[in-house]
């Protein structure tokens, strides 16, 4: 894969792990409601199954998302490459 098609198929995963964590952030705060739906808090346990899925598989193939324990790490340490997550145009 060339290097504009592994830009691109980052910054999808990326947008993909962003709309998972969207949902799984509005679910919750419906739960923190409405904590007896038992229907939402089947999705929401989907959808978190599936964003951890995500996440291991970016922090796999470009590094971690977030330092502070969040993700194992390989030498030599990979947090302080660039571009960051956030960074736009990623």
């Amino acid at each position: 894969m060339n290097y504009a098609g592994a830009d691109k198929a980052r910054r999808e995963l990326l947008d993909q792990i962003r709309a998972i964590e969207f949902m799984t952030i509005d679910l919750n705060l419906y739960l923190d409601t409405h904590p007896d739906d038992c229907r939402a808090m089947n999705e929401y346990n989907y959808y978190v199954r599936q964003l951890q899925s995500l996440k291991r598989e970016y922090e796999m193939q470009y590094g971690p998302l977030a330092n502070f324990g969040n993700a194992i790490s390989t030498c030599p340490w990979r947090w302080i490459e660039e571009p960051w997550p956030w960074e736009e145009g990623i």
